[in-house]
């Protein structure tokens, strides 16, 4: 790297998943936004045609109507290429296929099971973990040859488990997990202050909360605008919507990812602090009668079953409009995606402070979590240095729920690591949704083992 004044020049980049058609673009957007910050990055995928297609994408937004910088993209066939000498490693990968996630997220419907995201918990959850976990460990062990003091950022689920495996493969490494879920609920915070008082309605930015548990099931324990505690105007904004609440102009009906924030204000009544996560993540971290008993449940709680089949069709979509910006059909357009990685790799550059919610190893941060589990709280970014900030212990109403789910993440974690199936499936039986007889969790497990096998090589089935 070169640092001039204000500016750092010749980053490295390895992006790991480098073929992405959706988080490959926003990040390209993202860094061509700033000023004081260009260089290289390298993109490796195991589709290198897609990789090649990103490169030409990504070359393009250095001449797109608002770039402030040059960023240089480039395809390389192995991950050591990508990887040597970087000052910074994302990670964002699809463990398997769509095929694999259909089986995750629909098989469990056989027994009565529903799942409204399956890839962090639940069956879907720790199947994905059985695929993911090997991947990670390959990824850090090359890490740990070609760049050991790189930065690295992970947006792959599930999150914990895979930030959890980077540290235990490689102690010594420098990973975090980044999730935009908070910032959905400080959205909703900045809706609630512009619908409930006279003041304008604020930047995200500017709600200030306290994190605390672990990643999609993530709680508030504060939460301030200026110096307004926003806990009783939260209860009042929640009274008023027994419905819930839309907060973009689609409605949740048609839109697979959209909710009414129901479970969110529903769990807020039962135990009286802000579920962080939307809604769709929140319910598979609950009881499977809460929110996921049937499709008509979820629909009384104004939130979707978001199909695999709606995935591959938007793949699709995707796929399509990555030929068009390839050819120039259409043209790359420079938006905020509302992501903060690049302002924390700048931050980490020594060119401003950031605070920010992201997915760390308990070092004490929540002193009545486990030491090592990854948890979900506010961190420190600055130059050179990364420190997650003491969120204080889980609240007594809501510790039965969290304390059980990162009980769990451990087991998965550990039995995984050691490919002991028999220990992964005790997990999975005991997990919140997994609502079926001993037995026929048992019959479950192994379809859905037998569903992604080709992925599954390391284990003894």
């Amino acid at each position: 790297m070169k640092y001039t004044e204000n500016k750092v020049e010749n980053v490295k980049i390895a992006y790991i998943g480098g073929g992405s058609r959706g988080w490959a673009w926003g990040l390209m957007s993202d860094l061509v936004s700033y000023d004081d910050i260009s260089g290289d990055v390298y993109l490796y995928d195991i589709d290198l045609e897609a990789a090649k297609n990103n490169e030409i994408i990504g070359n393009k937004f250095n001449s797109a109507e608002g770039a402030k910088t040059t960023w240089n993209y480039k395809a390389v066939e192995t991950i050591g290429e990508a990887l040597t000498d970087a000052d910074f490693v994302i990670i964002s990968i699809l463990p398997g296929t769509f095929d694999e996630m259909e089986s995750d997220v629909h098989t469990p419907e056989k027994y009565g099971i529903y799942q409204s995201v399956g890839d962090t918990s639940g069956p879907g959850g720790i199947v994905r973990a059985m695929r993911t976990i090997p991947m990670y460990e390959y990824i850090a062990e090359k890490i740990k040859e070609h760049c050991p003091d790189a930065w690295v950022i992970n947006y792959t689920n599930p999150m914990t488990l895979c930030v959890r495996t980077l540290y235990r493969v490689f102690p010594e490494i420098k990973a975090f997990g980044c999730c935009h879920e908070v910032f959905g609920t400080q959205h909703i915070l900045c809706d609630m202050i512009k619908e409930t008082t006279d003041l304008e309605r604020p930047n995200r930015h500017e709600i200030k909360v306290n994190p605390v548990a672990v990643n999609h099931f993530t709680w508030l324990t504060a939460a301030k605008y200026r110096d307004m505690d926003l806990f009783p105007l939260y209860k009042e904004f929640v009274d008023a919507h027994p419905d819930g609440f839309t907060h973009k102009t689609d409605h949740w009906m048609n839109n697979s990812f959209a909710s009414d924030q129901k479970v969110k204000f529903d769990l807020f009544s039962k135990y009286g602090y802000i579920a962080a996560a939307g809604d769709r993540h929140l319910a598979e971290f609950c009881e499977g009668k809460w929110y996921l008993e049937s499709p008509e449940r979820v629909k009384e709680m104004h939130f979707g079953l978001t199909t695999v089949a709606w995935r591959k069709a938007d793949l699709e979509a995707r796929l399509a409009r990555s030929a068009r910006l390839v050819s120039g059909e259409d043209e790359v357009v420079i938006k905020n995606t509302d992501e903060e990685g690049v302002m924390q790799m700048r931050a980490l550059l020594g060119l401003c402070e950031l605070v920010t919610n992201v997915n760390l190893p308990n070092r004490g941060q929540i002193p009545n979590l486990p030491i090592g589990a990854v948890v979900e709280t506010n961190a420190v970014f600055r130059a050179g240095s990364l420190d997650p900030v003491f969120a204080g212990p889980i609240p007594k109403e809501i510790y039965p729920l969290v304390s059980r789910i990162c009980a769990e993440q451990e087991v998965v974690s550990e039995a995984i690591a050691e490919r002991d199936v028999e220990k992964i499936f005790t997990a999975f039986a005991n997990d919140p949704l997994v609502t079926c007889s001993m037995e026929d969790a048992r019959r479950l497990f192994d379809e859905m083992c037998q569903n992604t096998k080709a992925y599954l090589t390391d284990y003894k089935l």
